[in-house]
């Protein structure tokens, strides 16, 4: 618990978000400067409580952090805090100086709490091309590793390449959910469902999804960038299933003059040879084939009905199939594994040799059910480390791939960030498009999102499909009208 004093809430949301990538999981209640007076000095204070107070005066903040045990940090500032166009940066920087003291610790990325870091030195990019004076000015800037600092310019540098050969904001990508799974996941949180339970529901479910292509077919006169089917796991469908899905996105979209096919074959137990031949039948381009890690008694841990040599049987199956770009998804800090499992994952990766590999920190999410049951696995969940991902930077650059997409999430323990790495001319375009922002993504099923973007008023909407299956079947209708506020009819 921490109890949280301010006589202003002018920054507070920087407050709580820098707060909580120190004191990750805590509990913040804001008390009165009384209630905060009384909680330090009572007489038995909880264990693990922490008591934070931040003062704001003429152009000064003053800041302090206490343990229930009497360690104390303190920092202070002068800045016209009022100003936040100006010194939002210098506020932050003292509350994470503060935290730091207190804590001992330093954060890979600094101040910096928002998912997509690369926009910043992208619009840097505008101004300054030298790349030793934009990773200085990141590391000034936001007091993050130069590690970090090099790895978002890195980023950043390919995504402008890639997004500049083309005028993306012209054009739209398409997103259909398949919200199925051979068996969910510890970590997951995704609109998921198993098939075993779920089997009844795919007619029904693919009935209600086609409903919705249809309408975005007849509506987007955009030219179409990509296509990407994901999850859940697509090809948990049965292969009738998955062949109807492909024939139905062929009869309603360009699919011969897009940029980019990719379906996400995701559970090597969900993958068969005949599956396989449907989607390169149908163009599909890019697969993803996902172990997550290569131990045994970490997929038994985590609800991951398949084996490695599973993922090694599916890999050779999509090599026989003919692909040319295969995506292999892995998570560092899974329940039970530290930098020696991942070692041993990249290993047994560097030796398949796939076009692009992502690299996932893991984030504990609140519907997932590894935060619902952490009691159980707390003594596993040790969580990413800085070192798992800068070997994984070392390994991906050995097997000459490079960074190409990065972004981050509020649940990994750490701070730090999920990332992919592709061979040079193999980059997920898709994924790209989706983290920068640059066009509308429409997308179709349970549990998506679609995002509308603005560019000329800087502007993104959002509009939301239920995740319930059976919700999204009985209400399509209302999911097809919530898109047609703003793509119309």
């Amino acid at each position: 618990m921490i109890y949280l004093f301010q006589n202003s809430r002018e920054y507070d949301y920087d407050v709580r978000a820098i707060a909580l990538t120190f004191f990750e999981r805590a509990k913040i209640q804001e008390v009165s400067e009384t209630e905060w007076d009384r909680q330090k000095s009572a007489a038995s204070p909880e264990e693990d409580t922490l008591f934070m107070r931040i003062e704001y005066s003429d152009k000064h903040i003053d800041g302090e952090i206490r343990s229930s045990e009497g360690k104390t940090a303190s920092q202070s500032v002068d800045c016209d805090y009022l100003d936040h166009e100006h010194c939002r940066n210098d506020v932050s920087r003292f509350l994470y100086r503060l935290c730091s003291a207190f804590t001992g610790r330093v954060l890979p990325w600094g101040t910096l709490t928002g998912i997509r870091p690369t926009k910043i030195i992208m619009k840097w990019m505008e101004e300054e091309e030298n790349g030793a004076v934009l990773e200085q000015r990141f590391t000034d800037t936001y007091l993050a590793d130069p590690q970090k600092a090099s790895l978002c310019r890195r980023v950043a540098a390919k995504e402008r390449e890639i997004l500049s050969a083309h005028n993306y904001e012209e054009e739209y990508s398409l997103y259909i959910g398949i919200p199925f799974c051979p068996t969910t996941c510890l970590y997951c949180s995704f609109a998921s469902f198993p098939v075993s339970a779920f089997k009844d529901r795919m007619e029904p479910y693919l009935h209600a999804l086609f409903q919705e292509m249809r309408y975005v077919s007849r509506v987007c006169r955009k030219p179409l960038t990509s296509i990407y089917v994901g999850g859940g796991t697509p090809t948990a469908l049965d292969e009738d299933s998955l062949q109807r899905l492909m024939d139905e996105i062929h009869r309603l979209f360009p699919v011969d003059s897009i940029r980019e096919f990719t379906v996400e074959a995701g559970r090597p137990d969900s993958i068969n040879r005949k599956k396989l031949e449907i989607l390169k039948e149908a163009g599909v381009g890019r697969i993803s084939i996902n172990p997550q890690t290569m131990h045994q008694e970490t997929l038994d841990l985590i609800g991951r009905a398949h084996t490695v040599d599973q993922t090694r049987e599916a890999y050779a199956l999509a090599r026989e199939t003919g692909f040319p770009v295969i995506n292999m998804d892995i998570i560092s800090g899974l329940p039970g594994e530290d930098i020696r499992h991942i070692r041993g994952t990249l290993e047994e990766l560097f030796a398949l040799k796939p076009e692009n590999l992502t690299v996932h920190s893991l984030a504990i999410k609140r519907a997932a059910h590894l935060n619902m049951e952490m009691e159980r696995y707390q003594s596993l969940v040790k969580g990413t480390s800085n070192d798992m991902l800068r070997l994984a930077d070392q390994v991906c650059s050995q097997m000459g791939m490079e960074p190409y997409y990065m972004y981050r999430q509020k649940n990994i323990p750490g701070n730090l960030e999920n990332i992919g790495y592709s061979l040079p001319g193999a980059e997920g375009l898709y994924n790209i498009l989706i983290m920068e922002e640059k066009q509308d993504i429409i997308a179709c099923g349970a549990g998506s999102s679609t995002k509308y973007v603005f560019p000329s008023e800087n502007r993104i909407e959002r509009t939301e499909n239920v995740k319930n299956i059976d919700h999204y079947i009985q209400r399509i209708g209302e999911m097809i009208e919530r898109k047609a506020l703003y793509l119309g009819e």
